[in-house]
């Protein structure tokens, strides 16, 4: 599920700073074709061979840059996520706000295509032994129970005593996003990812707070 500010840590190893445009831009190409390879192929069946030669490339041109081959894959998947900060701004949404963004979010996805590959490629293979991106998604799934279970809380005013039940609703709602992603790559003519996302915001909203969000309220 592509959402930002849903990492909590990052990784200490860190790519080469190119020290020309020229070289700027031959990382940047390497980390696009990177991006693409992986989610056609997943990391473990991509090879670094085929990711240098559609760069022009050796691979330890390639390595040069990246010094790894996971190195390269958390640079794309760091990529990926600046990608999301740079469309939603400086300053994260709240409640009901964050919660109408994760819709906006599904609406995106359905307009670029490799990057949801990518994310459902790797993060069903990250439960794989030692794959290099578990940290990365393990910490990513926990930002992000985190950040909806608040919104889930602010937008419906739960006490504390009611916070497992914001808890087991954003499960809820990564859930679904997530499995909508896999049927929207597999048919995307019967997949309406952001109704769908819609549908299930709402009626979890009903359910916590059904005096504010039910249909006695007027919605």
């Amino acid at each position: 599920m592509s959402n930002p500010s849903a990492r909590t840590s990052g990784h200490k190893a860190r790519p080469r700073t190119p020290r020309s445009a020229e070289a700027k831009e031959k990382q940047q190409r390497i980390l696009h074709i990177a991006m693409d390879t992986f989610g056609a192929r997943g990391y473990n069946n991509a090879s670094l061979a085929e990711i240098a030669e559609q760069a022009g490339l050796t691979q330890a041109g390639v390595l040069h840059y990246f010094r790894s081959k996971a190195l390269l894959l958390t640079s794309v998947l760091e990529l990926r996520d600046q990608t999301d900060i740079e469309q939603l701004g400086t300053d994260r949404p709240q409640g009901l706000d964050f919660l109408r963004h994760l819709v906006d979010t599904a609406l995106r996805n359905a307009e670029r295509e490799g990057i949801v590959r990518l994310y459902a490629v790797l993060s069903a293979e990250s439960v794989t032994e030692s794959h290099p991106a578990q940290d990365y998604f393990r910490d990513r799934y926990t930002g992000l129970r985190t950040f909806v279970a608040d919104a889930l809380r602010e937008a419906c005013d739960l006490p504390p005593e009611r916070a497992e039940q914001a808890e087991t609703a954003a499960n809820a709602i990564i859930a679904v996003m997530d499995g909508l992603q896999v049927q929207w790559l597999l048919s995307p003519e019967a997949v309406d990812m952001a109704a769908s996302t819609d549908l299930v915001v709402n009626s979890l909203l009903a359910t916590l707070a059904p005096r504010t969000y039910g249909p006695a309220a007027g919605r």
